[in-house]
């Protein structure tokens, strides 16, 4: 109890999540009244963060910094218009494409939202929809991105429950292009209601085929990444490092617009991003072995078994645990803690690991988009200059329905497993 109070004292004071969760992490060490279990805090702070898979998140980061500023996510865009331009709220639509196209650059919620709300929000205000509609179809399209791989989320979650981070990845592929499909519905049945623009001209083939040679050089990079992976190439680490080469050639030889002055702030803002990606994980692998030390997780785990052993239910309240907790805390802190909780009560009954696994991620995926806290609304709400009540307003139906692709997932396991089986890895 002085552990959780502690961390969330401290939270609502402002501090920062990895110094809540190293200062919680040390209250529990300190509460255990034994000087050697000081040291082995300190230890798990080193030991948290040394795993060679998590070397694929920054190296993920960079690829995507570096095709966005090389400016190839202009061509997917411009390609996601071409597919589906031609519907009823056209440009709306084509978020949700360029969302998917996107995914195989960055696998990161807050940078496709950064992306398209300073470039696709105001191409939709200009073309007639309003700007909290906008930020709202871009919000549910940013999940898109994490879900479809490459995902940081899934490489932290496969290195720290050892589940093969190329399974995940290959179930990862079909709840994301089902989150596509049903936003794209929501977007097509109130396109009346919403008073979207009316459709462009279909394009010809010939400009179909002028699209897809402009983006070629983006396209390949999701065949460098995933080609590599599920195909058991190259390791997930391996991969993203020849995704940040292949960026970086295009870049400097065949658009030469990458300079080494470009390429440092690339590098810093990366290091910055995953700084702080990587202090969450080092603080809370210090509070996760004082967890298990109590055995903590055995003894939530006996809570919710002791409510119903039914199946059913407990995957219900795994996925809702996940959802609201989600809703006041930072994704990367909540899987590191809840991980070692949640997963020995899904394998107690019976579920598959990498079926646990896209549970994981399609609930903390979707908790980037809900209030009051969700980080791809602050994202867009900063870049588009949207009051973020007035986007979460307009984000209910596409949250519904992603929940519901997500409670499809949980339940369905043939389904969630079936390019994981595949592919060999179940």
């Amino acid at each position: 109890m002085a552990v959780a109070s502690v961390f969330f004292t401290l939270l609502l004071l402002g501090m920062p999540i990895a110094f809540a969760i190293g200062l919680a992490g040390l209250a529990g060490l300190i509460q255990l009244d034994n000087p050697r279990f000081m040291l082995t805090g300190v230890s798990k702070l080193f030991s948290g963060m040394d795993s060679f898979p998590f070397l694929a998140m920054p190296f993920f980061i960079l690829a995507g910094e570096i095709m966005n500023h090389i400016g190839i996510t202009k061509q997917l865009m411009r390609l996601a218009h071409v597919l589906v331009g031609h519907f009823r709220g056209g440009l709306a639509q084509a978020n949700m494409v360029a969302s998917v196209l996107f995914s195989g650059l960055t696998g990161a919620a807050t940078a496709d939202a950064a992306a398209f709300g300073k470039t696709l929000v105001p191409e939709m205000v200009r073309n007639g929809y309003r700007r909290d509609y906008a930020a709202a179809v871009t919000a549910a399209g940013s999940i898109i991105g994490p879900t479809i791989p490459p995902s940081g989320l899934m490489v932290v979650y496969g290195s720290l429950m050892g589940v093969s981070i190329g399974g995940l990845f290959a179930a990862g592929i079909l709840p994301g292009l089902m989150i596509c499909a049903v936003c794209m519905a929501i977007i097509a049945i109130g396109a009346s209601r919403n008073n979207l623009p009316q459709a462009d001209r279909r394009t010809s083939l010939k400009q179909l085929g002028k699209a897809i040679l402009d983006a070629t050089f983006a396209l390949v990079m999701p065949v460098i990444i995933l080609g590599g992976i599920l195909g058991g190439i190259v390791t997930p680490t391996e991969a993203a490092s020849l995704a940040v080469a292949y960026a970086a050639f295009v870049g400097a030889v065949i658009y030469r617009n990458l300079s080494l002055q470009a390429l440092y702030a690339m590098l810093l803002s990366t290091a910055r991003t995953t700084g702080v990606i990587f202090a969450i994980i080092a603080f809370a692998s210090m509070l996760g072995w004082w967890l298990s030390y109590e055995r903590i997780p055995q003894a939530i785990a006996d809570a919710v078994l002791s409510v119903s052993d039914n199946r059913l239910i407990i995957i219900f309240l795994i996925v809702l645990i996940l959802l609201v907790i989600g809703m006041v805390m930072d994704i990367t802190a909540i899987l590191i803690i809840l991980a070692p909780v949640l997963v020995p009560l899904a394998n107690d009954i019976g579920l598959e690991p990498i079926h646990s696994g896209i549970i994981f991620i399609l609930a903390l995926n979707i908790s980037l988009m809900t209030p009051p806290v969700g980080a791809c609304l602050f994202v867009l709400s900063s870049v588009t200059g949207e009051r973020l009540e007035a986007i979460a307003a307009k984000l209910w139906p596409f949250l519904i329905a992603e929940v519901l692709v997500l409670f499809i997932f949980a339940y369905w396991e043939s389904l969630a497993l079936l390019i994981p089986r595949l592919l060999g890895f179940v």
